[in-house]
């Protein structure tokens, strides 16, 4: 399995919509950030659903590394900036 590359290094601040379904990209290629494009073809990652009953406003992850994906967890602050590959 591939390694999904970090396309943010922080978060996508993000109006969502009550019941409707997003898809996180989880392979950091998409260009339609921080949602899924259909890039990961061939990757071995898959997008990550996302779906809440309310309006709200939430922070997904940009960095692809965090333990509770889709949502930003402030992994991004632990990554050493040299060894990140920036997707932008």
């Amino acid at each position: 399995m591939d390694l999904p590359k970090v396309a943010k290094t922080s978060h996508y601040l993000t109006e969502v919509k009550p019941d409707r379904i997003y898809w996180w990209c989880a392979c950091g290629l998409s260009e339609k950030q921080p949602f899924c494009d259909g890039s990961h073809k061939g990757t071995g990652l898959a997008p990550v659903k996302f779906q809440t009953g309310v309006a709200d406003k939430v922070y997904f992850c940009g960095c692809k590394a965090s333990k509770n994906a889709p949502l930003c967890d402030g992994t991004h602050k632990e990554l050493k900036q040299e060894k990140l590959e920036i997707n932008q």
